[in-house]
């Protein structure tokens, strides 16, 4: 019985067949929702090897004592010198792989229209060869020439890219938001404890929200300095309330009845640690007393180890891990394509509220299954056609590899810069933050009214 379902995974790490488990009691699977996983796995797997070379100063030391022959392959090295294994400059080469990976499949999948074709047969199979491919093109960037000229150009390609990734980011934010509000909101009718839920959570949201910018006016204000800290406080919460406010409004609830405060909880919740992130990589600021300049607007914990840093760096990676998360696991049909672009997408009759909506489906059914040696079911909805662009999904991925490197990196810092004083705690840091929150809250004020303004785009 075990003989088919090795054969068949077999064929999955080596072959184009489907990915599936060799287990009978997992649920079923689509063929599209399985590939995207997979790719997300790769993705995790080379963020969460950046996120270790940054977090722990100590892992030099493990690897030279854990790993044999480790001196003789750092001398292999075009630099000479094991250091360039982690820190900074690691980070920057492995993700200049990743994302070199995940383009050269944007390019080769470009205008697949059918998974029948040979190119979607590499893209939905082959996983142990691409798996080779995967970390060929992470080690090479540890051997490319000319690595500090490399070094100074990537930095502006990541920043570029990581811009326009962190868009996306917020425009699966928004649509993240609505859709966890309809899919609860349609068990109310059926059982009160959803509205109790929705409550909860809401509350919840708000409470983190209010104790955020508690924290921040408390610690990262002065009362004779710091003007810039105490106006953009100010107006971010003043925008938040607003939002809110207009999100319960008459006129917003009768084009759309599903809009509500927990998406506007989320949203101000995102918009407090961007916030927050903001003003942590602000420029210090000192003030005179008793004679001596004092740091003023500072985190006050462990601040001579940068903790703040520590804290935005974390959180944006598991913020991170979740909308890749999300993106490959939620449906990428038509109803959700249109709620990234902001139509109206009606609540389908069967939406059933549960708590992992994430991993539903849209409600599209697929007789064709097959069983391998009593494993998982493997549903192939991709027989009449992709479900979803396959050049479009890499190249997310492709932009996500390059704001994993901004974001482990904390936006161009990197050792041995020659401009590393100059972007450490830097204007352009916090301007990028800090507009990036303002971007999101018109993206989620445009879901709002947008059915005001083309009420013809938005009609059943």
């Amino acid at each position: 019985m075990c003989t088919p379902c090795c054969i068949s995974q077999l064929a999955c790490c080596c072959g184009s067949a489907a990915c599936s488990l060799c287990c009978g009691c997992c649920p079923k699977i689509k063929q599209s929702t399985g590939t995207r996983f997979m790719y997300a796995l790769y993705f995790l797997l080379v963020t969460s090897i950046c996120v270790i070379m940054m977090l722990f100063p100590t892992v030099e030391n493990e690897i030279r004592d854990h790993i044999p022959f480790y001196a003789e392959m750092c001398q292999n090295l075009n630099t000479g010198n094991c250091k360039a294994l982690v820190g900074y400059s690691a980070v920057y080469k492995v993700c200049f792989g990743m994302a070199c990976f995940f383009f050269v499949f944007s390019v080769f999948t470009f205008r697949v229209r059918t998974s029948t074709g040979w190119r979607a047969a590499i893209h939905n199979g082959f996983w142990f060869l691409k798996f080779l491919a995967l970390l060929g093109c992470c080690a090479g960037g540890f051997f490319l020439p000319n690595q500090d000229t490399f070094l100074e150009v990537w930095r502006y390609v990541g920043a570029t890219g990581g811009f326009i990734f962190l868009l996306i980011q917020l425009m699966l934010l928004v649509e993240f938001a609505h859709r966890w509000n309809k899919n609860w909101t349609s068990g109310i009718k059926y059982n009160k404890l959803w509205y109790a839920a929705l409550a909860l959570v809401t509350l919840m949201l708000f409470t983190v929200a209010v104790g955020a910018l508690v924290f921040m006016s408390v610690y990262y204000t002065h009362h004779e300095a710091c003007t810039l800290n105490k106006i953009f406080l100010g107006l971010n919460a003043t925008l938040c309330l607003f939002v809110s406010l207009l999100a319960i409004s008459p006129f917003i609830q009768k084009l759309q009845p599903t809009s509500g405060l927990l998406q506007s909880g989320v949203i101000t919740v995102y918009v407090m640690y961007l916030t927050f992130s903001a003003l942590s990589s602000k420029p210090i600021e000192t003030v005179e007393k008793d004679g001596a300049n004092v740091t003023v607007c500072k985190f006050p914990f462990n601040y001579g180890s940068e903790g703040d840093k520590k804290i935005v760096t974390g959180v944006g990676t598991v913020i991170l891990f979740g909308c890749v998360l999300y993106s490959c696991l939620t449906s990428t049909t038509r109803r959700s394509s249109d709620a990234l672009r902001v139509c109206r997408t009606t609540m389908p009759e069967n939406e059933r509220a549960r708590c992992c909506f994430c991993c539903g489906d849209d409600g599209d059914d697929y007789e064709d299954e097959e069983r391998k040696g009593g494993g998982q079911n493997v549903m192939y909805d991709e027989r009449e056609g992709t479900v979803y662009s396959y050049s479009y999904f890499h190249f997310v991925f492709f932009l996500g590899s390059l704001y994993v490197m901004m974001t482990v990196t904390n936006w161009f810092h990197y050792e041995d810069a020659k401009l590393e004083k100059f972007l450490d705690d830097s204007w352009s840091v916090f301007w990028i933050k800090m507009a990036s929150c303002w971007v999101c809250l018109l993206l989620y004020m445009w879901t709002l009214v947008a059915p005001m303004i083309c009420p013809k785009r938005f009609e059943a």
